[in-house]
């Protein structure tokens, strides 16, 4: 057995990692739990009464402009790093990143970032990329072609985003 698979034999014995990440018994050692715990109230402590949605604090502590956002961006960084040490491949960790870039930038957007926080549970999904990780054998490399797909992605919005505020200029200038 390789130091690989013999490491990831140990986490999955150690973890005990079930298929709901936010199960009682689906993470027994200590740092990973207190991730598993600061992620269940972020995303899903709540419940609407009739309904299965759940929802943390995360969008409620985003209805404060800036310091609701900075909060919630730096709890999600800190559970990130709590990962990457417990032994997360660079790919893991890059796209635990995205996902939590992507929560601070659409969660900074008045109305619709709350809408969107809401929806898109960045540290849920975080939780799921670990436990595939480990359990499933999936995402593994060192994640330097996803930064570069993501980088590709973010020139390619911010090209037609420029582009279609010059066209607004153009036809707001037009009017005068």
């Amino acid at each position: 057995m390789s130091a690989g698979n013999t490491f990831r034999h140990f986490f999955c014995t150690l973890f005990i990692m079930s298929e709901n990440p936010y199960d009682k018994n689906a993470v027994q050692a200590p740092g990973l739990r207190l991730v598993k715990s600061i992620s269940y109230l972020l995303d899903e402590q709540f419940r609407i009464p009739g309904t299965h949605f759940r929802f943390g604090v995360d969008p409620l502590i985003n209805l404060f402009p800036i310091f609701g956002d900075m909060t919630s961006f730096l709890v999600s960084s800190g559970l990130v790093l709590a990962m990457a040490r417990k032994g997360a491949s660079n790919k893991v960790v890059v796209l635990m990143c995205i996902n939590i870039l992507l929560d601070a930038i659409f969660g900074a957007i008045p109305v619709i970032g709350q809408i969107f926080d809401f929806f898109f549970k960045a540290n849920t999904r975080n939780l799921k990329l670990m436990r595939e990780h480990y359990l499933e054998n999936k995402h593994q490399g060192n994640g330097k072609n996803t930064v570069i797909l993501a980088l590709v992605i973010l020139l390619i919005v911010m090209a037609l985003l420029g582009f279609v505020l010059w066209k607004l200029g153009e036809w707001v200038l037009s009017w005068f």
